[in-house]
């Protein structure tokens, strides 16, 4: 996965989709699902760990990456038609979904509808829904910065102008600083306010004290078929975490079927890039663990 390389693209529905691909004949698909400022990029030093045992397929979701950027309102249900047509045009029948961010809210709702299509569900930094701002994210600034976000005039200066996801929180939410290369291919989307307009949206369809009151409904039901699910599960925790504290992964882990819960260390919230090696062979092992599992089932 080379910074400059250009990635192959679906035509999904008026648009198109690039993706990241590593292909090995007869294996399950391990869809790999990003979220918001990122694309298939920060998955680059993951993939390589899981292509072993997995077709390992990253998307770039659509207005992200190198994807098309199409004149859509880039809302929940914008991605999950796009992400439902895209699996579609691929072809893919069933997988393995590694998410993180709003990629893990996209997962829980496509496996509350297609429970069949999971295989297993590898996640991190998950969305989930906030009663209270005062249980949004971790201190007192992070929190006054993403109510500022969602601010009309206020949040449009930030992020169109000011390219703020780009520059400041992707940056500050990782623990190593990350290279020049690095944040040259993450800021490559977004040259201009118009497009950075994907970015200015998630933070504000984030299911906060109940608004929006229909990504809320949509959240929330996809966490009650996350609770009654059956497929195996692995969660992610790094301490102490942005969205999700090590004591909500470990509660989550604990009333979840079938959950094994993996502790990284220090960490904040773009877990893929302080800790891609544990995150990849771990996800390895899983796959082969289940696949093992499925070959051979308990009488």
């Amino acid at each position: 996965m080379i910074p400059d390389i250009t990635l192959p693209k679906l035509r999904v529905l008026e648009s198109e989709m690039a993706y990241c691909e590593a292909a090995r004949g007869g294996a399950p698909v391990a869809l790999f699902l990003h979220g918001n400022p990122t694309s298939s990029y920060i998955w680059r030093n993951i993939i390589p760990h899981v292509a072993g045992v997995a077709h390992c397929i990253a998307p770039d979701l659509i207005g992200f990456g190198q994807s098309g950027k199409p004149d859509i309102a880039y809302r929940f249900e914008d991605h999950v038609r796009y992400l439902d047509a895209f699996i579609a045009k691929a072809g893919i029948g069933s997988a393995y979904i590694v998410a993180q961010d709003w990629g893990t809210a996209l997962a829980f709702h496509l496996a509350a509808r297609r429970p069949d299509f999971v295989r297993g569900l590898a996640f991190m930094e998950f969305i989930r829904p906030i009663p209270s701002w005062e249980e949004f994210v971790r201190g007192v600034p992070a929190r006054e910065i993403f109510r500022r976000f969602r601010t009309p005039g206020e949040g449009e200066s930030l992020i169109l102008e000011g390219n703020a996801f780009v520059e400041r929180v992707l940056p500050g939410s990782v623990q190593r600083k990350l290279t020049d290369g690095e944040m040259a291919v993450y800021r490559t989307p977004f040259p201009t306010p118009q497009s950075r307009r994907p970015t200015w949206r998630f933070p504000n369809e984030l299911p906060i004290a109940g608004e929006p009151a229909d990504v809320t409904a949509m959240i929330e039901r996809a966490h009650a078929a996350l609770a009654s699910s059956t497929y195996p599960k692995l969660l992610f925790a790094a301490d102490p975490g942005a969205l999700v504290s090590p004591a909500q992964a470990e509660d989550l882990a604990g009333r979840l079927h079938d959950c094994r819960l993996v502790r990284l260390g220090s960490g904040l919230h773009y877990l893929q890039e302080d800790h891609p090696e544990t995150i990849g062979r771990s996800v390895a092992a899983f796959i082969a663990e289940v696949e093992g599992r499925r070959a051979s089932p308990m009488p």
